[in-house]
Order: structure tokens, then sequence, then C-alpha cells
């Protein structure tokens, strides 16, 4: 690379400090001729100089000068073809396509992009989606590996700019929706934490913070609480108003109510035991963004089959609940056990048939 180019920042690479950007994007480049480039000035983030202690933020442009043919080439990459059954599985998650734009509802459990010992990701099968299109879409966001949902693509470079620019700038809505252990107190309202990361890529994890405190970046989370069961779970739909790693996750145990299944961020508490599936139960419900070609896209995603599970369980749980008492209530009134036969017998055809229902996803 005998040339100045400009590189976007990813969504993943957001909140890498310059240094470590440069060791991911040219793992040739030294240590001491890399401190040389930012010294100098050589290295800009949206035009201005980059300082080495700054983190950069998905959608900056980092400018990259002149680093020579041999410094400049990225690890090598095994070219690995699309299995048929990779093909159309990928195929079977999209849920909108125009000529600009692909969206997918991602399963829980896929990485979107592979590591030292990913070797199935969603970045491997996008040659899958190309579709009419002369090249394959480029990835301008990420879920976690184990929150499923909405996964905008771009289809071409003058979209995956214009989406990249709308995330940036906060013209994208997302809400997700996640099973909680305990219910959040007050009912709604905004979570403002500050957030820090530690770790390397494979041990990151992310904590509570001030503000002042290194390498510290805010974060505010919306939350309304949709659905409760007995008092043990709520449903809450969270809207993250910043896009910080794992955002949502830690701002959900800091009002003590951890997602169901988060044991990183919930420990033991945020496994409740029972019916209820151990699986994270966080999902990106739906996004709305500016469409690169003008309007406004909006995208809903269904819930995975875990989380479709914990729903119907959670639904029966509240309908026992409420059968205990209006049959406890008739019982004294009428002096007779015909109301809790009858109620009894309701309640347990509900039961039997949210079984048929948690046997039909699993099939």
């Amino acid at each position: 690379m005998n040339e100045v180019t400009q590189i976007g920042v990813t969504d993943e690479e957001d909140g890498l400090r310059p240094d470590r950007w440069f060791k991911r994007r040219f793992p040739m480049l030294t240590h001491g001729r890399l401190e040389k480039l930012l010294r100098t000035g050589q290295v800009r983030v949206d035009g201005a100089r980059a300082k080495a202690n700054a983190r950069l933020e998905t959608g900056q442009t980092v400018r990259v000068p002149p680093l020579g043919e041999e410094t400049a080439k990225p690890a090598p990459k095994v070219a690995r073809a699309v299995s048929d059954r990779d093909a159309e599985f990928v195929r079977s998650l999209v849920i909108h396509k125009d000529k600009s734009v692909l969206v997918l509802n991602k399963p829980a459990g896929l990485a979107v992009q592979g590591g030292t010992k990913t070797e199935r990701h969603l970045d491997g099968m996008l040659d899958a989606l190309t579709f009419e299109a002369k090249e394959r879409p480029r990835l301008v966001h990420r879920l976690d590996r184990d929150t499923s949902g909405v996964l905008v693509l771009a289809r071409t470079a003058k979209a995956a700019a214009a989406l990249a620019k709308a995330f940036k700038q906060k013209d994208a809505r997302k809400i997700y929706w996640a099973l909680v252990v305990g219910v959040p107190v007050p009912r709604q309202g905004t979570i403002d934490l500050w957030l820090t990361k530690e770790g390397g890529p494979r041990a990151e994890r992310v904590f509570a913070a001030k503000k002042g405190d290194e390498g510290a970046r805010d974060a505010s989370t919306h939350f309304s609480t949709v659905a409760m069961a007995a008092h043990k779970l709520a449903w809450v739909a969270f809207m993250p108003l910043t896009g910080r790693t794992h955002q949502i996750r830690v701002h959900a145990a800091a009002i003590e109510t951890p997602i169901v299944g988060d044991g990183k961020y919930g420990g033991v508490n945020a496994h409740p035991g029972g019916e209820i599936p151990r699986q994270l139960h966080l999902h990106a419900r739906s996004l709305d963004i500016a469409h690169p070609d003008g309007g406004r896209l909006f995208l809903e995603a269904e819930l995975p089959p875990h989380m479709k599970a914990s729903w119907i369980f959670s639904a029966n749980d509240v309908v026992i609940n409420l059968g205990v008492i209006t049959a406890g209530v008739l019982v004294a009134w009428t002096g007779s056990n015909y109301p809790d036969l009858v109620i009894g017998s309701i309640a347990g055809l509900v039961v039997l048939n949210g079984a048929r229902r948690i046997l039909a996803l699993k099939g």
C-alpha cells in the first residue's frame, strides 16, 4: 500500500485504541514504526490528529499513510467455499431484501465474525447472499454470538457508507427484548452508567465506571417492562441510546435484574432454573433506520425458539397463579369444591397446550 487510504471503523472495532486498531488491520506493522506514525501526525481520525490513548467509534474514518506493500499485507485468509447446507441455512435467515440492503434474523449461537477458535460464522457465509448482485454483502454492525435478531447488511459500498453514517449519527432506533430475573423498579426509565472494557478479544469484559476513569465511555439505555411472571421474571424492552459493547447486559445487571442466561454479568442469579432454558434471553427485536436510497426502513424479527418457549412458560405461570387465586376465592364464597375442579381442569388444558406449542418449536 503505497498511497494514503481512508478506512472506516466497523461496529466490531468500536472502542479500540488506534494502536490496537492498526495491529488488527496491519499485523505486519512494527510497534516502533506505528508509534512514529502516530507521533508525527500521519494517522488521522475524521481529519483530526489521532491520539494514542483515544478510543475509536463506529463510523469514524481513519487516514492510513503509505505503509509499503509488505507491511500493509493483512493476515492471510484461507478462502473457503460455502457449503450447500450453510448456503441454504443463511438464505433462510433473510427477512428483507432490496437492491441496497439485506436484513437477517440472526439466530442465537452464530458468531457474526470468526476468531481463533470460531470457524463457522456469518461472515464466512456471505458469499451465499450475493443473489443477483456482483459482490457479496458487507457487515455494517454486529450482534454478539448469543444475541439473536435483526442484523443489517449493505449490498453496495454506497449503502455501507450510508448505513454506517446512520449508526454513527444515531439515526437508527434499535429495540431489544429480554427476559430478566426480577422486575425492574421503576417499571420504566433510563439507565445512565459509564462503562469501561478490560481484557483481550477472547476474555473481554465490561465494567461499570465513572466519568473520568481511564477508558470510560458514557452509555445510556431506555427500558420499559412489557410483562411480568409472578414477580419472579419480567419481559423488558431495551432501547440503547449509545452502542457500547455488552451495554444492555451490563445495564440490566446494574439495576439488579440480570438477563436470563447471562452468567457473565448476572452470575448464578441469571439462571432461574425450572423449565426456563439456560441460553441468553436477549433479542434484537426491531430496527428503524434511514434507508440508503431514501425514506425509512423498519424491520422486526421473530423471537428465537428458546425465547418463545420461555414466553409460553411464563404465560402458563401467570395463568396457573390466577387460577389458584380465583379458585380459592370461589371455593370460599360458594362452599363448594367444584370451582377448584373446573378451574384446575382449565389451567391443566392451558399448560398442556403450552407443552404442545413448545414441542412444535423444538420439532
